[in-house]
């Protein structure tokens, strides 16, 4: 069950009065002048009509929310920042618990830790820790909330490094669907601690995140690009290069199109062609040496941002490219290789990208290795540990009369692709695909995962989520 679902409750005026004088934030409602707004969520392809939206300022009114929707038997919907590509954080005729206003950030720069509102989104939390010269690994797009991508895993440019962003994730505060407030931890409700860290939305309402923190500052990163022709050679150069490099470096492999516009130079404008998106966490002294035999080994890149850049400026280059409001449709992966036929078809449908829209469909193949590889697969939720990739395709379009277009092409290359997989993929990077696509991805720790959540909620009042049926 997931976030199509729907709800034949009517609402009292009285009910939903009664409802909005017992939390602090606002409730918004069709008719109300926001509502419109207020039920968007990044990807437009999504399109559904809550009853009501929950703008909750604290923890007290989250209870207040799972209450009113529990007595009133509403489905639920969570949001933080409302990337999740299937628009899990908004429900049809039901109430959304919308967290955006949770979003204090607080640094302790001696312990090296942040507590982060479960409504913040991670250039709030790059600005606050960068201003003491720290971070926690992330993603690669900062207007993406922090409770979505960690649930999830929370892949990104200091994965090799630092390992997933649950990996750093030290306690929550949550709500249950039994309304209690929680603590989960290493030593306290260690089960729930062991199953949000990858389970996603599953468990209840994170309403604070509690986050190791490493002193990055300026990091040596950016794009490099060379033309669609060479694909097949450096894709297989990358391949077999970054698995043994050293944990300072990260870079995930893309297929993009170049957006016609600055500052990108105007003889690249619109080609499609290939990329690495590289950060190096080492000592910067080094960085050159590290990088020279890269930009030589396939002659000039046909572009090179690579050099030293504050960690948050890297978080968040990729943002304009990707505004909200256009329609998104994802197919995800693992793998455990990338053999030469993969490596084949992978360049076939990086020729095909679609050029709709503003063009930024794209493929990416994120690593996994390095600090991430070596967390036991039983050690979290996130259960692939031993693959080495992470792919997403992704058709981007902004006018609908694309969306065949783009959704066929990520379709059509997923398919072409699945069966040189592992099985399973990035909860994050997946659309509303069915239970046994969830099985697959979270693969051995399903059933104790089940088990957690018939503990929790056995009722599955949290299901618009990637969700995990509650089994005793």
């Amino acid at each position: 069950m997931t976030g199509t679902i729907t709800s034949t409750t009517v609402l009292s005026p009285s009910a939903v009065q009664g409802f909005a004088s017992t939390i602090k934030g606002d409730v918004v409602q069709p008719g109300d002048s926001g509502y419109d707004n207020a039920r968007r969520v990044f990807n437009a392809m999504i399109d559904r009509y809550p009853k009501l939206i929950a703008y909750c300022t604290d923890q007290s009114d989250v209870i207040a929310a799972i209450e009113f929707a529990r007595d009133q038997k509403l489905p639920v919907a969570v949001r933080g920042g409302g990337h999740n590509g299937p628009g899990l954080g908004v429900v049809d005729g039901g109430l959304v618990i919308d967290l955006s206003r949770m979003n204090d950030v607080q640094v302790d720069p001696v312990k090296r830790t942040a507590r982060v509102g479960g409504g913040a989104i991670w250039s709030q939390v790059d600005a606050a820790t960068h201003a003491h010269g720290l971070a926690t690994p992330s993603g690669i797009i900062a207007s993406t909330g922090v409770g979505g991508l960690t649930l999830g895993g929370g892949l990104g440019h200091l994965t090799r490094k630092f390992g997933l962003s649950i990996d750093n994730l030290m306690e929550v505060d949550m709500v249950l669907a039994d309304g209690r407030a929680v603590t989960a931890n290493a030593s306290e409700f260690p089960d729930l601690f062991w199953a949000i860290r990858g389970g996603g939305g599953n468990f209840g309402v994170v309403t604070a995140f509690t986050f190791r923190l490493h002193p990055i500052d300026t990091v040596y990163a950016g794009p490099m690009l060379w033309p669609m022709e060479k694909a097949d050679e450096i894709m297989r150069w990358y391949r077999d290069f970054l698995p043994q490099a050293q944990d300072d470096l990260n870079g995930f492999f893309a297929f993009l199109i170049v957006p016609p516009g600055p500052p990108f130079p105007e003889e690249l404008h619109s080609e499609k062609m290939c990329g690495i998106v590289w950060c190096y966490t080492g000592p910067l002294d080094q960085a050159e040496s590290v990088f020279a035999p890269i930009r030589t080994r396939f002659g000039a890149p046909a572009l090179d941002w690579v050099g030293p850049i504050p960690h948050p400026a890297l978080q968040g280059m990729f943002d304009p490219l990707y505004p909200s409001g256009h329609h998104w449709y994802w197919k995800a992966d693992f793998f455990n290789e990338l053999t030469d036929e993969a490596i084949t078809r992978h360049v076939k449908y990086g020729k095909e990208l679609p050029t709709a829209g503003p063009g930024t469909s794209t493929m990416h193949l994120y690593p996994i290795d390095g600090a991430a590889g070596r967390v036991p697969k039983d050690a979290t939720a996130w259960n692939y540990r031993d693959a080495k990739w992470a792919e997403v395709i992704v058709g981007v379009n902004a006018d609908p009369a694309d969306s065949a277009a783009t959704t066929e092409w990520a379709k059509t290359y997923w398919s072409a692709l699945h069966p040189y997989s592992a099985g399973g993929a990035y909860i994050n990077m997946m659309m509303e695909e069915g239970d046994q696509r969830i099985r697959a991805t979270y693969g051995s720790n399903y059933d104790r995962l089940s088990r957690i959540k018939a503990k929790y909620d056995p009722s599955n009042f949290f299901r618009s989520n990637q969700n995990i049926l509650p089994k005793a």
